[in-house]
């Protein structure tokens, strides 16, 4: 469950009748003082008892079920409101290193105590581990921290001080460690975006003043200049400069901001200054969305999340045993203890969350915004992608391709100067190409013309030299105005074979000739589809709305296994459905308000950076580059990821077991053992957080600009 109040998620762990624990995850700049929560937790109608463990980020609270459930409570939490935060509180999820401290004096003072006073300091570094074990034990049977206590218990037992107060160290070291790496992981993350500073130039009253960023109100005149972020979402009301906005939207070069135009919080003011009317402040900011949308991503758990902590759960039993059958053999307590102090639960369970953490700050780096790991996870095992055609294999932008006059005196020249003329003030796809066209001739030229009129969904219509010209499609031309073209059936035939679109162009009564246009291609197009393949894509299929003609023409140029055009949104969906029927594990490649439904039912989707809204926030992943190689990169990025928690598996397992071998052969002491547990399961997740294997950013962008040249 999440919410924007002061907790930000809770997941169920135990629920009895009366009686729920919860693992919980605050949101940054809240209270963390367990006594505060605690209070605010216990006045929630219903609840008799809270108690929180800021270690474990365990909530525990006994209810009344006649009053109230789990469900109504875990609400009433999520609604709670924080309180004020005094000076020098804990801030955000700072790991404490209090018990790091405590039992490392303990440790130290382990030779040079009065005999009588070592057990009771043993037994009271161990108590917080002691308390977590039993907790654990009464609601989740035997667990990891179980054996630990067990082990600090027998080290107790026999009386061996510095045994057990170098394992309570080595254990609050590792967790210490282990926290702040999962922490280190999430705030890479958040950090993909570049905060806001904390200060705010506003104008009040005529006089410009720095008030607090959460100080800031809608309606407010907010001031942003050169090297500062702006703050808000909102219009410029004075100014003019160039913002960098490719934190927000992808786009690498910046853009020129001025009176009237939008902008967004999280960008950047390259050179010059604006006056911006705040129209979205604070937490409604697109800025501050995000990064709540990335933390919230941050506590979904993938399938190989919860399977690596159930296999973890399985495998505490089995040393359980080992410890057991170790004793039966041996009746040496020391190597139970050893024995005890190795167990897979803590790299199995935080290396996998932390592996795809660092995989999505990758992805976020490279152009590529993957929402949780299970989208990583699912676009790892996709083998078929299917891809929607216009804005996504092709750019989306209309070109002439074809000029043809039917008329001697008429050069191809000609007949585009003259269309252009005539749809220069007309903003449709097909008019904006041909104006295009025209200024890129060596002899570009405007003929003049009578005021030009619009036939919607037809085309337009003018006057030059007392002649009516008409522009348009084929039943303009030939119903309405009457224009015979069966002479040129062959050629036009032909040209919608090719999979082009006609514009006809008469003037005075005849067919003055036609001129074809396409949708052009990306220029990397093919080469992301050989690439897919070389990752171990099966089938790539294209589904369109657009004509079968061109639908095949661009199938053949790009080698696809297949095609299907003239589909409505709800075909698309369809034909997923019966695709995923077959076993087909598909990744949807769209950009349009009509692909939402397709991207959305796929196994996973991914949006292209120019799309529509919808398509983005329908997509498990969303492209922040307007370009297709980014596909591959991720398929490969998840792939890289797979190999990575492969490879952590293997590594975990096998130096546990030898640990747990070397233990129970009497070859290692609990200290030694506890050493290289800790210490082997530290080097599992920094080689988790370092991404080890992942393909970084920087290499992904030279690969693709490198391809790019090549082309040219």
């Amino acid at each position: 469950m999440m919410a924007a109040g002061w907790v930000s998620a809770l997941e169920p762990v135990h629920t009895t009748r009366g009686r729920v624990r919860w693992r919980y995850r605050c949101h940054p700049g809240t209270p963390r003082e367990a006594r505060v929560i605690e209070r605010a937790v216990e006045g929630i109608e219903g609840v008799h008892k809270a108690r929180l463990n800021p270690a474990a980020r365990s909530l525990v609270v006994e209810f009344d079920p006649a009053l109230t459930d789990a469900e109504r409570i875990a609400l009433g939490i999520l609604r709670l409101t924080p309180v004020p935060q005094r000076n020098g509180a804990p801030r955000n999820d700072e790991v404490s290193a209090a018990p790091v401290a405590l039992s490392a004096a303990s440790l130290l003072a382990s030779r040079t105590l009065n005999p009588a006073l070592q057990a009771p300091v043993a037994l009271g570094t161990a108590v917080p581990l002691f308390g977590e074990a039993v907790d654990d034990l009464l609601e989740k049977g035997v667990t990891s921290h179980v054996l630990e206590a067990l082990a600090v218990a027998i080290s107790i037992g026999r009386r061996d001080y510095l045994a057990a107060n170098t394992t309570s160290f080595l254990l609050a070291l590792g967790e210490y460690l282990e926290a702040s790496i999962e922490r280190r992981s999430d705030d890479l993350l958040k950090h993909l975006l570049k905060p806001a500073d904390d200060a705010v130039w506003v104008e009040r009253d005529g006089v410009e003043m720095q008030i607090d960023a959460a100080a800031v109100k809608v309606g407010d005149t907010v001031i942003a200049a050169t090297g500062g972020m702006v703050p808000v979402d909102g219009t410029v009301l004075g100014g003019e400069a160039l913002v960098n906005e490719a934190a927000m939207t992808g786009e690498s070069v910046p853009v020129e901001r001025r009176r009237g135009d939008r902008v967004l919080s999280g960008t950047l003011v390259e050179e010059g200054r604006l006056r911006i009317y705040a129209e979205h402040v604070g937490a409604q900011a697109a800025a501050a969305r995000i990064a709540d949308f990335v933390e919230q991503s941050l506590a979904v758990k993938s399938n190989t999340q919860l399977e690596a902590a159930r296999m973890a759960d399985r495998l505490v039993p089995m040393v359980l045993g080992l410890a057991g059958g170790t004793w039966l053999v041996s009746r040496d307590w020391q190597r139970v203890a050893a024995v005890l102090q190795a167990d897979y639960s803590c790299a199995l369970k935080l290396s996998t969350p932390v592996a795809f953490k660092a995989a999505m700050y990758e992805a976020g780096k490279a152009g590529m915004l993957i929402k949780g790991a299970k989208a990583l996870e699912r676009l790892a095992e996709a083998d078929t992608f299917v891809f929607d055609k216009t804005g996504t294999l092709s750019t989306g932008k209309l070109e002439v391709t074809d000029s043809v006059a039917f008329k001697q005196g008429y050069s191809p020249e000609d007949l585009i100067n003259l269309a252009a003329s005539v749809e220069e003030h007309y903003f449709h796809p097909l008019a904006l190409a041909v104006v295009e066209a025209s200024r890129r001739l060596d002899n570009p030229r405007h003929f003049d013309h009578k005021e030009v009129e619009f036939i919607v969904a037809h085309g337009v219509a003018s006057v030059i030299d007392g002649r009516r010209i008409v522009v348009g499609s084929r039943h303009f031309v030939e119903d309405d105005e009457g224009i015979p073209i069966d002479a040129h059936c062959v050629l036009i035939e032909r040209l919608q074979r090719e999979g082009k679109t006609l514009l006809y162009i008469g003037y005075g009564g005849e067919l003055l000739g036609v001129l074809a246009l396409r949708d052009s291609l990306r220029h990397n197009s093919a080469a992301t589809i050989r690439r897919l393949r070389e990752l171990g894509v099966k089938h790539v299929l294209m589904l369109t709305g657009d004509h079968p003609e061109r639908a095949s023409a661009t199938a053949g140029e790009l080698g696809l296994d297949e095609f299907h055009a003239g589909l409505l949104p709800e075909d698309k969906a369809r034909i997923l459905q019966e695709l995923a029927a077959r076993g087909a594990r598909i990744a949807f490649v769209g950009d349009g308000v009509n692909d939402a439904p397709a991207l959305s039912g796929a196994h996973v989707g991914i949006s292209m950076h120019n799309g529509a809204d919808v398509a983005r926030l329908a997509s498990d992943v969303a492209l922040l580059e307007d370009d297709i190689a980014r596909v591959a990169d991720a398929k490969a990025l998840a792939l890289a990821t797979r190999r990575l928690i492969d490879s952590n598996f293997k590594l975990t397992v096998g130096l546990n077991t030898s640990i747990l071998s070397a233990a129970a052969f009497g070859w290692l002491k609990p200290i030694a053992a506890s050493a290289l547990h800790n210490g082997t399961t530290i080097a599992i997740l920094l080689r988790a957080l370092a991404g080890a294997g992942l393909p970084h950013a920087h290499r992904a962008r030279s690969a693709s600009a490198g391809a790019r040249h090549g082309k040219g």
